[in-house]
């Protein structure tokens, strides 16, 4: 099959575009410079120069290719809106990374009961995302809309995604935002008192269920990728045990944003993001392997 992939310099693009190429796949993925072209290359990935914006480079590669992964940037309708106009009337398939931000609760290192599943796209949902996340939800609907017009589009939305990537991109986003903390003032911080929760998955477990969706999901698919879930107290207390440090210390919301910015430590380390995922295992047979971040922080962060 040939995939095209954006993203494939970064961590879930890498992974996914590295996965690809193992199983034999003819991957082209896009590259912004010249320089990473060149390390795609090394990768078996084809690289394709251009950006998102270049939406006439994304529908020709579309165009070009047997499916589309994109996992670049999931809030770029533009991107979004050329990829699927390229491949309207092809059945073939299309998968777009959302995240599972999109129900992120502002809780300040609170934790928070609230679980929410797969149908809160579904028609009629009475679910309504917060304003901040409104735009990025909207492009999930279009692009489950696009089954509609011949395109077997899937949107897989990710939750905290732990282990090293595969490809270029070795980091996700989350712990290592809390590992580089630590390594810069010499104690691990929690935004507030770190009760909040997020469902995790490791990054091996993300690509073979990207693997399967190219090959079997139905069109129309909405599916969490989540396999367990971890408080950022308890990932945090792990980060200490692995950089040889003392006990976690709570931040106040303060002090946090003005060190990593308002949306990283409000949303990405302060919120709760609780999902529960039956869709990848149900529709695919996605059976994840890795069920603890917690773990994998104390045993693999630093290798």
């Amino acid at each position: 099959m040939r995939v095209f992939v954006t993203g494939a310099t970064g961590f879930i693009g890498g992974s996914v575009a590295e996965r690809l190429v193992r199983e034999g796949h003819r991957v082209s993925g896009l590259a912004r410079t010249p320089e990473k072209a060149e390390v795609l290359a090394g990768f078996g990935v084809t690289p394709v120069l251009g950006t998102l914006d270049d939406a006439d480079v994304l529908a020709e590669q579309a165009r070009a290719a047997d499916a589309v992964v994109n996992a670049a940037d999931s809030d770029h309708r533009g991107a979004v809106e050329a990829l699927v106009e390229a491949l309207a009337g092809t059945d073939r398939p299309f998968l777009h990374t959302s995240g599972s931000s999109i129900v992120g609760t502002d809780s300040r290192g609170e934790r928070s009961e609230e679980v929410f599943t797969e149908d809160i796209l579904a028609p009629g949902a009475p679910w309504r995302p917060a304003e901040d996340k409104r735009a990025r939800v909207a492009i999930d609907r279009y692009v489950l809309d696009a089954a509609a017009r011949g395109v077997r589009s899937v949107v897989l939305c990710n939750t905290l995604i732990y282990g090293h990537g595969r490809g270029p991109g070795r980091d996700s986003v989350q712990i290592p935002a809390l590992v580089r903390q630590a390594r810069e003032n010499g104690v691990v911080r929690t935004v507030g008192a770190g009760r909040n929760i997020w469902s995790t998955v490791h990054i091996d477990d993300v690509a073979d269920l990207y693997a399967r969706a190219l090959g079997a999901a139905p069109a129309g698919t909405f599916a969490f990728v989540e396999n367990g879930e971890a408080s950022f107290g308890d990932l945090a207390a792990a980060v200490a045990t692995a950089l040889g440090l003392g006990p976690a210390e709570p931040w106040d919301v303060e002090s946090a944003v003005a060190y990593w910015g308002h949306e990283p430590a409000v949303y990405a380390l302060g919120s709760n993001s609780r999902v529960r995922g039956e869709r990848a295992r149900a529709d695919l047979g996605w059976r994840p392997r890795h069920t603890s971040a917690v773990d994998w922080v104390r045993a693999g962060l630093v290798e």
